[in-house]
C-alpha cells in the first residue's frame, strides 16, 4: 500500500472512530458531518473522498462501535457479570465509549434501512450471546429470558440517562440490576 493510500486509510479510520463516539454521545442527528470532520482534523470538503453519503459514515461508525461490544463480550463469563458491568453509573455517564445499542436505541426507529439492518444484526448477536449465558436449568425459555434481559438492560441504561434526578437514576440502575441478578442462578456460566 502506497504512502498516500495508507494515509487515506488512517484518516478514514480516524473519521469513523470520531463519528462512532460522537453518535453515541449525541445521537445520529445530534452531530453533523462538518463537526465530525473538524474533530478528525480533516476539512469538510474531503468527506466525499472517504464516504459516498452521510448514511455510509453512520453505518461504518455503527459497525466500529459494535466491535467494542464484541471485545466486551469476549471478557464476560456469566450473566451476573454482564449485569454488574452494564448497569453502572460509569457506563451511564460515558455513552461515547459505552454500548452503542443502548446509546442509539431511540435513534434506530428513525434510522436508515442500512443502519437499522446493522442494528438488527447486532441485536440478534446479543440475543444469542445472552442465551448462551443463561442456564438451561432455569425456568422458562432461554430465548424469552434473553429477550427480557436485553430489553431490561437497554431500557434501564436509557431510562437512567433520561431522568434528571441522580438518585432516581442510580435507583433505576441498581434496582433493575439487582432484580435481574435475582433471576439468574449462581454459577450460570457459559458452556
Amino acid at each position: 500500500m502506497g504512502h498516500s493510500r495508507r494515509d487515506k486509510q488512517t484518516t478514514h479510520e480516524r473519521i469513523v472512530r470520531v463519528a462512532a463516539k460522537r453518535f453515541r454521545e449525541r445521537g445520529l442527528e445530534g452531530i453533523g458531518v462538518a463537526d465530525v470532520m473538524k474533530e478528525a482534523g480533516v476539512t469538510v470538503g474531503g468527506f466525499y473522498k472517504h464516504f459516498g453519503s452521510r448514511d455510509e459514515l453512520v453505518v461504518e461508525a455503527l459497525a466500529t462501535a459494535f466491535k467494542d461490544l464484541d471485545v466486551w463480550e469476549e471478557h464476560t463469563a456469566d450473566m451476573a457479570q454482564l449485569l454488574q458491568n452494564y448497569l453502572t453509573e460509569a457506563h451511564r455517564d460515558a455513552p461515547g465509549t459505552g454500548c452503542a445499542m443502548g446509546a442509539l436505541l431511540g435513534d434506530m426507529t428513525r434510522g436508515s434501512k442500512s443502519a437499522r439492518a446493522l442494528y438488527t444484526a447486532r441485536v440478534k448477536r446479543s440475543l444469542a450471546f445472552s442465551s448462551a449465558l443463561l442456564s438451561s436449568s432455569q425456568r422458562g425459555d432461554k430465548r424469552g429470558r434473553a429477550l427480557l434481559f436485553l430489553s431490561a438492560l437497554l431500557g434501564a441504561i436509557n431510562l437512567s440517562r433520561a431522568v434528571s434526578d441522580p438518585n432516581l437514576s442510580r435507583e433505576i440502575l441498581h434496582g433493575v440490576r439487582d432484580e435481574l441478578i435475582g433471576l439468574v442462578k449462581p454459577g450460570s456460566h457459559m458452556g
